[in-house]
């Protein structure tokens, strides 16, 4: 195998895409490790919705967990969908990454029930339906791939969105799932003119040159110039051929 030029930039940037996810990842382990050790409640670190004390949690819900299993869960999708965004949309996926974070957080203060909401599954939502929904807004064929990857992988997420969950199992966050399913394609919507787009097609643009073309000459038609014939001309000699003789 042969390493050009181009493979090795590929190779840095998966590797540049997947430091802050894999730090992440790191932070939230040591978290909830610290809080196994020396048993420590840190549910006061999620959202708890429509009062001041639960404020906090808009900035620090994604960062705490019920349990290892909890944590675990989340891990993956967590940092695949990350790398997916900063590799795919390096030139502002720092900035919808905040955005997805602070936005779910606020949407599941605002319509959550009475009760803590932790865990980093809301961020994981806003992610997936970021991805999701860009690569069918651009109709970019590397992000529609994505589009079709996350949906197979993940598509059964959206069954978690509905509050008969909060019947069926009465831990699981619906609304912070929903708020940040509804924040991942609010920023889909908003960043879909910036970063990758759809590449022109070659015979689309043939078409509409031809258009122009043709609108062109219907609007400037083509000036024909009225030729005069010379009068000092004598008509006689010229018709003295066609005359018998």
């Amino acid at each position: 195998m042969v390493v050009t030029d181009g493979n090795k930039f590929e190779i840095r940037r998966m590797i540049y895409a997947a430091f802050f996810p894999f730090i992440l990842l790191i932070l939230l382990w040591i978290i909830r490790l610290w809080g196994w050790n020396f048993q420590t409640d840190m549910h006061w670190l999620g959202v708890y919705p429509r009062t001041l004390s639960g404020l906090l949690g808009i900035f620090t819900e994604p960062l705490v967990h019920a349990n290892v299993k909890h944590l675990y869960s989340n891990s993956i999708p967590l940092f695949v969908l990350s790398w997916c965004l900063f590799y795919f949309f390096k030139d502002f996926g720092y900035v919808v990454f905040p955005i997805l974070w602070i936005f779910s957080g606020f949407i599941t203060w605002c319509i959550g029930r009475g009760t803590w909401h932790i865990g980093a599954s809301g961020l994981i939502y806003g992610l997936a339906f970021f991805l999701f929904f860009s690569g069918i807004i651009r109709r970019s064929t590397p992000l529609m791939a994505i589009s079709i990857l996350v949906a197979f992988l993940y598509g059964s997420m959206v069954w978690y969105m509905m509050p008969v969950w909060e019947q069926v199992e009465e831990n699981i966050s619906w609304e912070g799932h929903l708020s940040g399913a509804f924040s991942g394609f609010l920023c889909a919507f908003i960043f879909r003119k910036y970063g990758p787009q759809r590449p022109e097609d070659p015979f689309e643009i043939e078409e509409d040159e031809e258009e122009e073309k043709v609108a062109e000459e219907v609007d400037n038609p083509p000036c024909f110039q009225c030729v005069k014939i010379r009068q000092n001309i004598p008509i006689i000699p010229l018709l003295t051929p066609l005359l018998p003789i």
